[in-house]
């Protein structure tokens, strides 16, 4: 087989690979498309009215039209009737009346966004954002937003086999800085290995942080500073970190001797260095949220009674005590959001 041929049979081979990858893609639409129709309908009340008062903005994964779609419901009704917004996303969070949301647009070739919402759900401008989303906060005051993507793969069920790049970005002047361009110290000692991660960042005020670094097999709790641009670790085994409104605790996950992929939630108290293991003990994949000082929520993902995959948002004593319970049901990625 001569050169000329072999060029005309690969390029037969690759519009045969995308003209599948087209139909499939299209086929899995299609079919979502009709789940969305067959969904019973999500009771849903005004938008206006949900976010009158202290209110949780979440990702709808209940079936139907408004799936995917940001939503809203008052703290003192978490389980009632929910406020569709007009906007779809992957991951979301909001403070002092913006909102950033990260989505994905998938087909034969992927592509995401990171975009600004102010508080009438308006475009306001786009962040940069290089791959797979992951995880995305905004500082108490919003001036601060921070995103992390996966660059390659899709989980990182064992540290060392994914690469991720978290930005933290001022909104004001757009200016962002890359974590991985600071420099770490882990018990003193300077980290500067290839394989550095850092993910899962929680705001303490607008030069302070908490995140995750991981290196060789193990991850850390450090302390940040956008100003010196400098990570010091403060304990090992922790997992994207969320502070406390009080700033005393981190609600974190730990992998402890558990198998490859599973987590088990605790709180860090930053004052004493104790650790608290929490009542709930199935598997938690997820960067925490508090509803208050004393209750930390999460999602886990559920299949529905039609086998229909979804997840719903829960909540435990931060204090290890008591049970977890559903606060919303088919819903994701929560934020708090108090005026």
């Amino acid at each position: 087989m001569n050169t000329r041929v072999r060029v005309a049979v690969l390029a037969g081979i690759v519009v045969l690979a995308l003209a599948a990858a087209g139909v499939y893609v299209f086929r899995v639409q299609r079919e979502q498309a009709s789940e969305a129709k067959a969904a019973p309908a999500v009771p849903v009340s005004d938008l206006t009215t949900a976010m009158a008062g202290p209110h949780l903005l979440f990702r709808n994964t209940a079936l139907g039209n408004g799936y995917g779609k940001l939503a809203v419901v008052p703290l003192s009704d978490p389980g009632g009737p929910r406020a569709l917004t007009g906007v779809s996303c992957e991951r979301a969070y909001s403070a002092a009346g913006r909102s950033v949301c990260l989505s994905a647009r998938r087909g034969i070739t992927n592509t995401y966004k990171a975009q600004v919402l102010d508080d009438d759900w308006k475009d306001a401008g786009d962040l940069p954002l290089t791959g797979l989303p992951s995880r995305v906060r905004l500082s108490r005051d919003g001036t601060l937003a921070v995103t992390t993507t996966f660059v390659y793969g899709d989980s990182y069920a064992t540290v060392g086999q994914f690469s991720t790049r978290t930005l933290v970005t001022r909104i004001g002047d757009k200016k962002s800085a890359d974590l991985e361009n600071f420099t770490l110290y882990v018990d003193g000692k300077r980290i500067t290995a290839a394989d550095r991660n850092l993910w899962g960042v929680t705001f303490a005020d607008d030069d302070a942080f908490y995140a995750t670094a991981a290196s060789g097999g193990k991850t850390w709790l450090v302390k940040g500073s956008l100003s010196g641009q400098r990570l010091d670790s403060l304990r090992t085994d922790v997992e994207c970190p969320s502070l406390s409104p009080d700033r005393t605790r981190i609600a974190f996950k730990k992998h402890g001797d558990l198998p490859n992929g599973e987590w088990r939630l605790a709180v860090y108290d930053l004052r004493t260095g104790q650790e608290t293991v929490l009542a709930e003990t199935r598997s938690v994949d997820d960067q925490a949220e508090w509803l208050d000082d004393g209750t930390v929520l999460y999602g886990l993902p559920r299949t529905n009674d039609s086998g229909a995959a979804t997840s719903d948002v829960w909540a435990v004593p931060a204090d290890g005590s008591g049970k977890p319970r559903v606060l919303v049901q088919d819903a994701w990625s929560p934020a708090v959001i108090r005026q």
